[in-house]
């Protein structure tokens, strides 16, 4: 019998894809044959939806009819608004999500498999309402209108937040975030949710499942937990001096390294230069400056790069977005990429069952209590 792999299954084949790249060679990510810089360089979001949903990138007439659908999808049942409006504004928004698709998947029952795509889409369309609409109801007490009239989710989503639309800068590099965290193979929330989706169960138990594994900050809130530390710091020096401090205490430093890629993540240095456009733009060079020496200490004592999370932050932060709102907009995105797995797995199922070598004590006999 082969030795079992202690590693959380690191190097082991687990099925078969045709959705996504990731790490060849130790670098490189590919979207279904496209890589992530001509992507997040001459697509929008809702151009990589819809190639993950369908396989091939839309037509002018079938992007037009996409975005419309998405539009018309954006409402929230009544009954999702009295949930949202019950849960506590301590919750964390990750929890806000998860309760929301699971309450959808109730109120909207994907009924058959023949629904599956529209159960994408719907969800694709209405999570950044119930993101939002928790949010400014938690927040400011207000119940807002969700079903704007705008092309895109990133326009969207910072319009709800905000209460206003964004400018063109925000908006497209809210747009390439959203692109760089659609899809990313066999993750840990995609496999979970491959997982649900072999067993035959509905398309929304198994997006909450995805949702369920994000939520742990080994896989999602690499980006909370780089915010929290760049903020801690007043300039380039005292991080370099604290992160060193850290280092010699064998803390664990968030939004550095990868369990796939080698040599570095090619979505950080497409993020990096969104971060410091965003940063020079709000005049808060001091934000970029210690994150940039972050990553530099980093580099040079622990030979790590930084993965996507790491300038996710300061670009969100510059975005205004609340820091526990970076992980849940990981969750927007990754809808599409998730939604294109349980696709692909239902396509072709096999219940996912692996095998466990046993390392407990050899078989007993019974001891009566007086004996124990």
């Amino acid at each position: 019998m082969n030795k079992p792999n202690r590693g959380g299954l690191e190097g082991i084949v687990a099925g078969q894809t045709r959705l996504c790249t990731v790490g060849i060679d130790g670098v490189g990510l590919n979207y279904l044959g496209y890589t992530i810089e001509d992507l997040t360089e001459q697509a929008s979001f809702e151009e990589v939806a819809y190639l993950l949903f369908y396989g091939e990138l839309p037509s002018g007439s079938q992007l037009a009819e996409f975005v419309v659908r998405l539009k018309r999808y954006r409402g929230i049942p009544a009954p999702l608004k009295t949930i949202l409006e019950q849960l506590p504004a301590r919750s964390h928004p990750m929890d806000v999500l998860r309760t929301g698709c699971s309450a959808l998947g109730t109120l909207e029952p994907e009924g058959s498999f023949a629904n599956q795509v529209h159960a994408a889409e719907r969800l694709l369309a209405c999570m950044p309402s119930i993101l939002a609409y928790w949010h400014q109801y938690q927040t400011r007490g207000e119940q807002i209108d969700v079903e704007l009239d705008m092309d895109s989710m990133a326009g969207h989503f910072l319009t709800l937040l905000h209460g206003k639309p964004p400018s063109e800068t925000h908006r497209r590099a809210m747009d390439v975030s959203l692109i760089l965290y659609a899809e990313h193979e066999f993750n840990a929330s995609t496999f979970t949710a491959r997982i649900v989706a072999s067993t035959l169960s509905d398309f929304h138990s198994a997006m909450t499942a995805g949702i369920g594994a994000l939520r742990g900050p080994l896989h999602g809130g690499a980006n909370e937990a780089a915010m929290e530390l760049i903020e801690r710091f007043s300039d380039p020096d005292s991080a370099e001096t604290s992160l060193l401090a850290m280092l010699g205490r064998k803390e664990k430093i968030m939004g550095f390294g990868h369990r796939v890629y080698k040599d570095c993540d090619p979505r950080s240095d497409i993020i990096q230069r969104w971060s410091k456009k965003l940063c020079d733009e709000a005049g808060n060079q001091r934000l970029y400056a210690v994150s940039e020496r972050i990553e530099q200490v980093m580099r040079r004592e622990k030979k790590m790069f930084p993965n996507v999370d790491f300038y996710s932050a300061s670009a969100y932060h510059c975005l205004g977005i609340p820091t526990q709102m970076f992980t849940p907009l990981f969750v927007l995105s990754r809808i599409s990429g998730w939604s294109a797995h349980i696709f692909e797995q239902r396509a072709d199922n096999r219940l996912i069952r692996p095998a466990a070598e046993y390392i407990g004590p050899p078989t007993r006999n019974w001891l009566s209590m007086s004996q124990r």
